[in-house]
């Protein structure tokens, strides 16, 4: 049910024409486009106006008095958080003539990434000033949303403030599709200047942008929840909680069922984005990144280590007793950004591997690098640890060090390196890894050519959370002992 200006004797507003709606458009490329002007803060991706409140509002409503067609949508924390994860929410942000930033939230995002935002231009604080604007420009205004009955309480609270304002009409926010052309119909016949839609996001914003070209109104905006506020339904936070941006913490005390995913849930999200964002913005994305795996990977070979200890023991014992020769064998390997390093290993061969190598290098099972799966070199010992890649586990001295890292690429010997083409230096690109992508899907089984373009991937990809699935990946391979030789 429609409340129109009529019902309290107010002069009714023209409706707008087709005609009208067609001038419009064309205006929007011939007359001045104020807000267009206006500098914009580029934060999430999104455009966001840089302005004062009073004068936005007023620039807004001389758009709508000069008959130049826009859509306006706010964008807040919980806006964000939406489109993150909503592609059609995101396509009608895009749809969008101007966003207007809202809530301390995106201020707090703006600051830790060094931006500038400008003022608040929330919809629950500019509402007012557009009425005020509005009222003295002599255009009409149409309100839907809300429950039955929350946006004409709402044009009635307006009208007490300005009493030349003109209410082109009010609904509330529930329709069937089959009510929908109706709806629309009322709207335009209403002649409304400004449409404010409060549905709520992403609902309102979807909405806006599927029969936007239906509608005539020459400025339409998506409010989510104000006339709630204007009604006297839902009581506002007090100035302290405005002015300390805790105005969320009000709302939460208000209705704590409806809105704790949106805030306990949705704010630590938002705060993390954030923070990323900020990261990215300032280039410090890559270093926060390496400093956090650097200490993810000390922390986790030290734990190793100590753990571990008593199978280091048993292995160094175990070497010993086969051929008395040395526990550990250290081999130059290259590591990030072609720099050599010690590699530690327990020895799995016998001490004059290398010298026996010329003699058996023509009958290496792969080529790039040297793989033999019956090496006459390897020990009985160096067998069984081979097999289980226990020999590998002294590289987490090298870890310890940061000449390594848990998740990387295999470091590979100089001859390999100098025989390298310009697309395999890319895995030269990070720190080597104790395990990685091509040792838990097939370790030697898999071609040298898609090892190293799995190394790359893996560089140009890497993220903790990756690595830690990599990390419970290396079990089963290890167990599996696939491609172990």
């Amino acid at each position: 049910m429609s409340v129109h200006a009529a019902h309290w004797d107010l002069p009714a507003a023209r409706p707008l024409t087709a005609a009208d709606a067609a001038a419009a458009q064309r205006s929007a490329f011939t007359l001045p486009r104020q807000l267009h002007d206006h500098e914009r803060t580029t934060l999430f991706g999104l455009p966001l106006i840089k302005g004062e409140r009073d004068h936005v509002a007023s620039e807004i409503v001389a758009m709508a008095k000069a008959r130049e067609c826009s859509t306006i949508q706010f964008i807040n924390a919980h806006c964000v958080n939406v489109a993150a994860h909503d592609a059609a929410y995101r396509e009608a942000l895009g749809a969008a003539d101007f966003l207007l930033p809202d809530g301390s939230g995106l201020a707090i995002a703006a600051r830790m990434a060094g931006l500038e935002l400008g003022e608040n231009l929330n919809g629950t604080d500019l509402f007012p000033d557009l009425c005020r604007h509005a009222a003295a420009a002599g255009l009409s205004i149409y309100l839907l949303g809300g429950k039955p009955g929350i946006a004409t309480a709402a044009a009635k609270t307006m009208l007490q403030r300005y009493p030349d304002l003109v209410i082109a009409g009010t609904r509330h926010g529930y329709w069937t599709d089959e009510e929908e052309p109706a709806l629309i119909e009322e709207i335009n016949d209403s002649g409304a200047a400004l449409v404010f839609v409060g549905l709520g996001v992403p609902r309102q914003e979807k909405w806006i942008a599927r029969v936007r070209p239906e509608l005539r109104a020459r400025i339409v905006l998506g409010v989510g929840g104000l006339f709630d506020y204007y009604s006297g339904a839902v009581a506002r936070a007090p100035k302290l909680f405005r002015a300390t941006g805790m105005e969320w913490g009000w709302r939460l005390m208000q209705e704590p069922k409806r809105l704790f995913r949106r805030y306990i849930l949705g704010n630590p999200v938002f705060l993390a984005g954030a923070l990323q964002h900020a990261l990215e913005l300032r280039d410090m994305a890559k270093a926060v990144s390496a400093s956090i795996k650097r200490a993810f990977d000390r922390a986790l070979a030290g734990l190793a280590l100590v753990l571990l200890s008593p199978l280091f023991l048993a292995v160094a014992l175990a070497i010993k007793l086969e051929d008395r020769g040395p526990v550990f064998f250290r081999q130059t390997r290259i590591g990030a950004y072609g720099r050599p390093f010690r590699m530690w290993k327990f020895r799995s061969m016998v001490v004059d591997a290398e010298a026996r190598l010329a003699a058996i290098r023509a009958q290496s099972e792969r080529e790039g690098n040297f793989k033999m799966k019956r090496d006459p070199r390897i020990t009985r010992i160096g067998a069984l640890l081979r097999r289980t890649s226990v020999d590998e586990l002294p590289q987490l001295l090298n870890i310890i060090a940061g000449e390594m890292s848990i998740v990387g690429p295999r470091p590979a010997l100089p001859r390999e390196v100098i025989a390298y083409d310009e697309a395999m230096r890319l895995r030269l690109g990070g720190l080597p890894g104790l395990t990685c992508t091509w040792q838990v899907s097939g370790r030697a089984d898999i071609p040298f050519e898609q090892q190293v373009q799995l190394d790359v991937d893996y560089l140009q990809k890497r993220s903790l959370v990756g690595d830690i699935k990599l990390i419970l990946r290396t079990i089963p391979a290890v167990v599996t002992a696939r491609g172990a030789y």
